[in-house]
């Protein structure tokens, strides 16, 4: 008997129904246009720094779904050298974080072409690097079963087994043909932008064709059908909200492998989109007015006082966990407990901090007024 959606007759013959999620999909439209105008209306550096945080955030979180974490500032710095935005480029250590960086770009900036293998492969290549140990830049070859499993040695759990290897390269050729025959004007166009990256994502997820890194390309393909139906780079980060529940994606991913009826995965998906951009606009609206700070204290900030700012912008929207005290300050700056206190208090007179804790003795702690 049939175990996966691959292993059986209607494999490709994705069915589902939209009836649980119609509020949704348009939702999502409506929070599309809204982020696109938001943007439009921004100063293009602003605009340009709002692009940036949302492709970080999608850099950083499809690496960590996986259980890896690149260097924050090496892939920050890849994104800002591709873009063109360092004005002298900094060193990057962290090779597979430059990697990361340049297929987040390129997903951004050809995301009008069709799909080919050669993208596919080329965006291996930029992810995986010189990797030794595994094949890089094709698909796999290996006659054991490529699985997905977890669990402790002797007590393993098989959540999926994807098709051989040996299959791999027709099943590739259809993956291929599909997604180009629904793109807008295709002759099988999806014309609802989440529901084409749903099915992309799991068709992809469920060949699993490269021995590794089948996660995050799954997730640039998904990214890259949402810009492609909706008709420009999509602002907003899948894998951000998708980290955000990891079990949750994994749970609806392995029960949409067992059958090609696809409505609750649809549904999760088209629900993760919306989630996704109403955070970007979150996101935006954040970088909008930390721009606005730095404007509004520029020139009244000594070095450590910037050096603090900073990193607390960098925990984003939901802003710095427990405030800052005059304990993570002195940790921060590597300055005396007296001077970290006449920062914070100088910070709080001229209106760049505000109370977020009691104030007096150990408990006093504070966050941006942004």
């Amino acid at each position: 008997m049939a175990t996966y959606n691959w292993q059986k007759e209607d494999w490709t013959q994705f069915k589902y129904s939209l009836i649980g999620v119609e509020d949704e999909l348009l939702l999502f439209s409506e929070k599309v246009g809204r982020v696109s105008g938001i943007l439009e209306g921004l100063p293009e550096e602003t605009k340009q720094e709002a692009i940036v945080d949302i492709m970080l955030a999608e850099a950083i979180k499809t690496s960590e779904i996986e259980g890896e974490y690149p260097s924050r500032k090496d892939v920050l710095s890849s994104i800002r050298k591709n873009l063109g935005l360092h004005h002298t480029p900094e060193f990057i250590k962290d090779k597979s974080a430059a990697g990361l960086g340049e297929l987040m770009i390129d997903a951004r900036k050809t995301f009008k072409e069709p799909l080919t293998e050669e993208k596919l492969f080329a965006w291996h290549k930029l992810l995986l690097g010189e990797n030794k140990g595994i094949a890089v830049g094709m698909w796999r070859t290996h006659e054991e079963p490529m699985q997905v499993i977890s669990g402790a040695m002797g007590k393993e759990k098989i959540h999926f087994e994807a098709p051989p290897s040996s299959r791999v390269p027709k099943e590739m050729r259809a993956f291929v043909e599909w997604f180009n025959s629904t793109e807008p004007g295709g002759k099988n166009e999806i014309k609802k932008a989440p529901v084409r990256s749903a099915i992309a994502h799991l068709y992809f997820e469920t060949i699993h064709p490269f021995e590794d890194g089948n996660g995050r390309i799954g997730r640039a393909i998904a990214e890259k059908a949402l810009s492609q139906t909706i008709g420009r780079p999509v602002m907003l980060s899948l894998s951000r909200t998708i980290e955000a529940n990891k079990n949750l994606y994994y749970t609806s991913l392995e029960k949409a492998q067992r059958s090609n009826e696809v409505t609750s995965w649809v549904e999760y998906f088209v629900r993760t989109s919306l989630d996704a951009q109403i955070e970007a606009e979150a996101q935006i609206d954040f970088t909008l007015k930390t721009t606005r700070f730095f404007d509004r204290f520029n020139g009244e900030l000594n070095d450590r006082q910037l050096t603090v700012i900073k990193r607390m912008v960098e925990e984003g929207t939901k802003g710095f966990e427990g405030g800052m005290n005059a304990r993570k300050y002195i940790g921060i700056t590597k300055t005396s407990k007296a001077t970290a206190t006449r920062d914070m208090q100088q910070l709080l007179e001229i209106g760049a901090f505000i109370l977020a804790g009691k104030a007096g003795g150990r408990s006093t702690s504070y966050q941006l007024n942004l």
